[in-house]
């Protein structure tokens, strides 16, 4: 077996060979995950204080269990994001020290939420009046929190990275939402009629949940835009996300907030089952939040998602077709034929025409004599 020249065989070179896919399928981590830890932690922090701040100035009874209930899902929710950022930042430290260990990882961010859902559990105990819907509060908390950090111990870590940060700014929109609901009121309407009143309600809901969709897709597509950049900049290499990833956190802030509802139904149950009991009416607004709830998490969900994926479609360029390869380009059939002057002598008797040959044979032939042309005389 003969060598080739410039080359050298794998088993006499000195370089470990590389892999390119398994160097290309390494997870990138999520940028600026202690960031978000830390916003996450302190929204969570405030949505516990504000819910204690509500029940202790409402008098004790059936009024603190009417605004348990109506306070459950916005702490229910903080959670949930609490705990998916801490576990994500968990594990970017475990993955720095440790390598990709996808064991490891999932252990550590179930390990992350179950911090964060140990101490909001402590917390509310130890700050909540004594009452049967304390004990409900601290264990939906604790049970979303570890539920969050769970979400995140997938591989696709910057993916959850857009989820936590969409869902963080939606969840604060929100909140800031309701100082604008008044002047949407009168914009739509409302009157004093019940008719009025509630038609009025649904085009502000549907305002909302629009919004907060659209603002869930962009902040989904800029943290995967600017963790793209950063991954780039560190290894040219590094492969892009595709379009599954845009798709996936762009409706991760409605999938969060679908999720957080089921747990509202199974872990506060009794809660909510108390709060309806109270009255009809209480009975007909916890029906009313919950369905409101569902419809504002469908709604993120989908505009989301295609607020995500049209931003993601807008900085693909157009493929290349072989019909735009430019006209004056190189011939390669051209290129293989020589040029005249470095044509060998047989080409050129062969590209020559076949009367000028025959009449230069002819005259060589009559000036040579009688003797020359005709050998036998």
């Amino acid at each position: 077996m003969t060598k080739q020249p410039g080359r050298v065989p794998a088993a006499e070179s000195d370089e470990p060979a590389v892999d390119p896919v398994s160097a290309g399928s390494r997870p990138l981590p999520a940028p600026g995950a202690a960031v978000l830890a830390l916003l996450a932690l302190g929204w969570l922090a405030a949505m516990l204080w504000s819910t204690r701040e509500a029940i202790t100035s409402a008098a004790a009874g059936v009024t603190a269990i009417s605004l348990s209930a109506f306070a459950l899902p916005g702490v229910i929710s903080a959670a949930l994001v609490a705990g998916a950022a801490v576990a994500l930042a968990g594990g970017n430290l475990l993955a720095r020290r440790y390598g990709d260990w996808a064991t490891l990882r999932f252990a550590g961010a179930i390990g992350g939420g179950m911090l964060v859902g140990l101490a909001a559990a402590v917390a509310i105990n130890l700050t909540y009046f004594d009452t049967s819907t304390t004990n409900v509060i601290a264990g939906t908390t604790a049970a979303a929190a570890i539920i969050g950090g769970a979400l995140a111990g997938a591989r696709t870590a910057p993916a959850i990275g857009a989820v936590v940060t969409a869902a963080l700014g939606t969840l604060i929109f929100v909140v800031a939402f309701s100082r604008a609901r008044d002047p949407l009121f009168d914009l739509f309407g409302a009157g004093d009629s019940q008719e009025s009143l509630i038609n009025a309600a649904k085009w502000v809901s549907r305002t909302e949940s629009l919004v907060a969709g659209l603002l869930a897709g962009l902040l989904a597509f800029g943290y995967l835009t600017w963790a793209r950049r950063r991954a780039v900049r560190r290894d040219p290499e590094t492969p892009a996300l595709r379009w599954p990833a845009y798709l996936l956190a762009g409706a991760g802030p409605g999938l969060l907030l679908l999720l957080a509802e089921v747990i509202i139904r199974i872990g506060g149950r009794s809660l909510l089952d108390l709060a309806s009991a109270l009255s009809e009416a209480d009975a007909v607004a916890q029906t009313s939040l919950g369905t409101s709830r569902v419809d504002n998490g469908i709604w993120v969900l989908f505009v989301g998602a295609l607020t995500a994926l049209i931003a993601f479609g807008r900085t693909l360029s157009p493929a290349h077709s072989e019909d735009d390869a430019p006209a004056d380009g190189p011939n390669p059939v051209a290129d293989q034929i020589a040029p005249e002057d470095d044509k060998p002598g047989y080409a050129k008797a062969f590209d020559a025409d076949p009367t000028e040959t025959f009449d230069d044979d002819a005259a060589e032939t009559s000036d040579a004599g009688p003797a020359k042309a005709d050998p036998a005389r």
